[in-house]
């Protein structure tokens, strides 16, 4: 047996607490391992019992999980007393070989050596990873404010780009787009099926984006007034639609009140330990900050970095987050770079913000394994990148089969603890990112296929503003277009936009897209035949989807009414091709 494939520890995702009763352990071993049981039982069961040494029961594991290299099985239980010891069974080749903290080893082995048991210590109801309940149940939706809409009475402002005409734009180079122009397009975003809006930076800056922000208080006055926020959250509100705004509390821009008199003053100002300053030369002229005069973001002379873990930098950036949610009524907040803030300033803000708006979700920009910052319940969710590449690489690698896709999607669905996984904040596109059009360049089949993925899996997906029409564009400033109204009231979109449409509504309408149950169906002569059921213990139907990846039609046999199909006739799936189907049967 491969020992070096074994694996688990007594936290993160490997141990945790699913709700305050029940206790989620998992196991990692190879794929040479054919079962695994867990030896358990409340670690002074033998004082109670007046035994001289401690003794588990047997219990079987269940294999939730397949990763290219490894198999995840996992064992769920309701401690009478909160607490939990164990250590593993498993047999490979007809061979028991038992799992400790400090060994690994044949069971006949174990028996004459010193073995340290795994251990849960107890089951805290207030450590429990409870993410907003509302979370799971969003579709969002992002917009960049300036690129989105303007408002129909939106008086003329010196310098605005017209709407729509595309140039290669700076970052000081304004369209117009403001919040009342989002608030007009609340009506269409809600009968779109959206639940949730996500808005990039909207506070005072000198740039089209926000993200060199001066003034946390203020809206820009590009975009609108405090009382055109108030107005858009009601309005969202009243719409059932949830508001989430970005923070940028990683760095600011120059014009910040506090980096100003730092320039000013230097080391006697009382906001110099308010960012890392390493050279009292630090203000010659030079626009990136590689010699690390002092540290920015990713190099930026133009967006001093915050230093998060000044207990003043900590208040302030308390009470501004919380001027939000009293004055606006925010319901979320985004945090931009949001692996470089500190974990001390995220446990403030759970601590002060959280009282205010029990119900108030944090998202934490991070594109790779978040563990840690979920875990220590200082984001209730963070940007899951590993899924969009996931979804994304259906398409890039012509050797990808079905296998090869279940055990990546494995590998993103067993990162965290389900809660977590149940408010992932998914996505195929962002303002970061190559738009997921272009990706797909210009191909509406297949756009639809990644679309179909993104809302069949557990999470809470989220389109980036123009998906719904197949907005195209590269990355950076390239992906950021006006929104085409005059083309989409004038219908050029209506058939993508239908499509888009209902497949939100399956999402919507059909619970078993929201569970954590997966059932892969294989072809053997279709090896990119993406076929699986989404199973809901409560509901007696899955739904099934079928994706056609390969490069030749596929005959598809299945019983169930369909509820999606694209590129599917007479039984036969093309290639590029997708249904979605309530299965009669499991």
């Amino acid at each position: 047996m491969n020992k070096a494939a074994i694996f688990h520890r007594s936290s993160g995702n490997f141990c945790y607490a699913s709700d305050k009763d029940t206790v989620v352990v998992r196991l990692q071993t190879g794929k040479d391992v054919d079962s695994a049981a867990i030896i358990c039982e409340d670690p002074f069961i033998n004082e109670l019992k007046r035994k001289r040494i401690w003794f588990g029961v047997p219990a079987p594991m269940k294999l939730i999980a397949e990763t290219e290299e490894h198999f995840l099985w996992e064992y769920r239980t309701k401690p009478p007393y909160k607490r939990l010891q164990y250590y593993f069974s498993v047999i490979s080749d007809g061979q028991e070989y038992e799992v400790y903290d400090n060994k690994v080893s044949l069971k006949t082995e174990s028996e004459h050596s010193v073995c340290q048991y795994f251990k849960f210590s107890w089951l805290n109801a207030s450590d429990v990873i409870a993410p907003p309940e509302w979370v799971k149940h969003t579709v969002w939706y992002q917009i960049m404010p300036d690129r989105f809409c303007r408002a129909k009475a939106s008086p003329e402002k010196d310098g605005l780009i017209p709407w729509g005409h595309y140039q290669k734009t700076g970052f000081n180079h304004i369209y117009g787009g403001n919040l009342k122009g989002i608030t007009e397009r609340l009506p269409y975003l809600h009968d779109l099926g959206i639940s949730g809006l996500y808005l990039t930076p909207v506070f005072q800056s000198p740039s089209y984006h926000k993200y060199n922000t001066f003034d946390y208080r203020r809206i820009d006055s590009d975009l609108g007034t405090e009382e055109d926020m108030k107005t858009l959250v009601s309005t969202a509100h009243s719409l059932g639609i949830k508001v989430m705004l970005d923070g940028v509390f990683n760095h600011c821009g120059t014009e910040f009140f506090a980096w100003k008199d730092v320039c000013e003053k230097k080391k006697d100002s009382p906001y110099y330990e308010w960012f890392f300053i390493n050279d009292d030369d630090f203000l010659k002229e030079r626009y990136d900050t590689a010699d690390g005069r002092y540290y920015t973001f990713s190099f930026w002379a133009g967006m001093p970095k915050l230093n998060t873990n000044n207990p003043e930098v900590m208040a302030y950036f308390g009470d501004i987050c919380a001027y939000w949610i009293r004055e606006w009524d925010i319901d979320g907040i985004r945090f931009d770079v949001g692996d470089e803030i500190s974990h001390s300033f995220l446990q403030y803000l759970n601590r002060t913000l959280k009282p205010l708006k029990p119900e108030l979700f944090l998202l934490g920009e991070i594109w790779f394994d978040s563990l840690k910052w979920l875990c220590q319940k200082e984001y209730d969710s963070v940007m899951n990148y590993p899924l969009s590449s996931c979804i994304n690489d259906i398409d890039r690698h012509s050797h990808l089969s079905a296998k090869a896709f279940q055990m990546s999607l494995d590998h993103c669905l067993t990162m965290y603890p389900e809660q977590s996984v149940e408010v992932m904040f998914n996505f195929l596109d962002t303002h970061d990112t190559v738009r997921i059009a272009e990706e797909c360049k210009g191909d509406h089949a297949l756009l639809l296929q990644k679309l179909a993925l993104l809302f069949a899996v557990p999470g809470t997906p989220c389109l980036y503003y123009g998906t719904e029409i197949a907005l195209r564009g590269e990355t950076k400033d390239d992906n950021r277009h006006c929104m085409p109204w005059n083309k989409i009231e004038n219908g050029v979109y209506d058939e993508i936009l239908s499509k888009v449409r209902k497949l939100i509504d399956i999402r919507c309408l059909y619970p078993q897209l929201h569970s954590r149950s997966f059932r892969f169906l294989f072809d053997e002569q279709h090896p990119r035949l993406i076929h699986f059921l989404r199973v809901s213990d409560s509901l007696p139907r899955p739904v099934g989807i079928i994706l056609n990846t390969g490069y030749n039609a596929v005959n598809t046999a299945f019983q169930g009414r369909i509820l999606f199909s694209e590129g599917f006739e007479n039984g036969s799936l093309l290639p590029k091709g997708t249904v979605i189907y309530e299965s009669e049967t499991l």
